[in-house]
C-alpha cells in the first residue's frame, strides 16, 4: 500500500499542483483551460496562498514526493450568472467555504485521497469559525464526481432539471463545527 502525505501546499509545490489541475480540465472536463474559469489555477499563490481564509491542499506521494493530488478551499460564494441565482443566495461570498480544485491523480485514485483532502478542508473552514456553510458544484459527467460528492453532501440545486441549464450539480457539505 502506497503512503501519502496531505499537506498546506507551499511554494514549491505550486508547479506540480498547477500540472494536476491542468491535467485535469484537460483530460477529465474536455474543456481544457478557460481563463474565466481557471484562472485561479495559473496562479494559485494568489488565489490560494496569500488570502487568509483560503487555503490549497496538495497530496505527496511518498515514494518519490510528487504532487498527486489538489483541494482548495476560498471564501468567494458562487457568483450569478452563471450559476443559479438561488444558488449564489444561499452562498454568500465570505459567510461560505468554496470547495474547489479536489483532483487526483488517475492513477491515485480509490485510495481515499479525495476524501482526506476534503476532511482536512472542512477541518480548515471549521477552524477559521467564520464560514457558515461549506459549498461545492460538480460536473456529473466526471467518472465517479457525483457519486463522490453525494457521499459527503446534499444537492442543494440540480441543473440538469432546469430548461437550458447546465450540466452542474450543486452541492452543501456539513462543516464540522455544525454537525457537533
Amino acid at each position: 500500500m502506497r503512503d501519502y502525505c496531505i499537506r498546506p501546499a507551499g511554494p514549491d509545490d505550486l508547479d506540480g499542483a498547477r500540472a494536476v489541475m491542468l491535467d485535469t480540465v484537460y483530460r477529465d472536463f474536455g474543456t481544457g483551460y478557460v481563463p474565466r474559469w481557471h484562472g485561479d489555477i495559473i496562479d494559485p499563490a494568489a488565489a490560494y496562498l496569500a488570502p487568509v481564509r483560503h487555503t490549497l491542499l496538495v497530496a505527496l506521494d511518498g515514494a518519490d514526493g510528487e504532487v498527486v493530488g489538489t483541494a482548495a478551499l476560498d471564501s468567494r460564494g458562487p457568483a450569478h450568472p452563471p450559476n443559479p441565482r438561488q444558488v449564489a443566495a444561499r452562498f454568500p461570498s465570505g459567510a461560505s467555504a468554496q470547495l474547489r480544485r479536489v483532483y487526483v491523480r488517475p492513477e491515485h485514485r480509490r485510495r481515499g485521497l479525495a476524501r482526506r483532502l476534503v476532511t482536512e478542508l472542512l477541518a480548515f473552514a471549521a477552524a477559521d469559525g467564520g464560514y457558515r456553510s461549506a459549498y461545492l458544484h460538480t460536473d456529473p459527467a466526471v467518472e465517479g464526481a457525483e457519486g463522490f460528492w453525494r457521499s459527503l453532501g446534499k444537492v442543494v440545486h440540480d441543473e440538469r432539471e432546469d430548461p437550458g441549464g447546465q450540466r452542474i450539480v450543486h452541492f452543501e457539505v456539513p462543516l464540522p463545527s455544525l454537525t457537533r
